[in-house]
């Protein structure tokens, strides 16, 4: 997470705030409380009153951006934080596909598991399983457990259900 105090400028396409140690507190504190990423949840805030084919489009693209990021943790072999970019890619995108097919925001953690299913239930099955895969990340982020290989296996499927899903997405668009 790239929070500090002031802007930093922009570097690879994404930009580092530096902010009070007051506010990244409270951020982690409220995100914690529902479940989610730092990330995720500046995200929801952000996307809450837009339209919702403008929200879609962000969360999808927000969680082409954490697997860029999670890519380059990996080289800087920073696995736990690589993690946690690969769970937020996976969330954004379940939540993208939602948002998108049934007009609805998915709040919590909870409800996350819950529309993974409806996802699975229309692109494949191997979505829920890679879904719980991507979840192993985010307990990755806290226990760091996960090997180099666990979490390069869990990046390649969770890029793979972001594009199935951008590709989904864009075919209903067009239709």
């Amino acid at each position: 997470m790239f929070l500090m105090f002031g802007v930093l400028g922009v570097v690879g396409g994404f930009m580092g705030v530096v902010l009070p140690m007051v506010v990244i507190e409270e951020l982690r504190r409220r995100a914690e409380e529902i479940g989610v990423s730092v990330d995720e949840y500046l995200l929801d805030l952000i996307t809450r009153d837009s339209d919702p084919r403008e929200a879609f489009d962000k969360y999808l693209r927000g969680a082409r951006e954490l697997l860029e990021l999670a890519k380059e943790e990996l080289m800087r072999n920073n696995l736990r934080q690589a993690s946690e970019k690969i769970w937020g890619a996976c969330a954004l995108a379940i939540k993208a596909y939602v948002l998108a097919r049934y007009s609805k925001r998915v709040e919590s953690h909870r409800e996350l598991w819950i529309y993974k299913d409806k996802v699975a239930e229309e692109l494949g099955n191997w979505i829920r399983i890679t879904f719980k895969l991507a979840n192993s990340m985010h307990t990755n982020f806290y226990e760091n457990l996960a090997t180099r290989k666990d979490v390069e296996d869990v990046l390649n499927e969770v890029e793979k259900l972001v594009n199935t899903i951008t590709n989904a997405l864009e075919k209903k668009l067009k239709s």
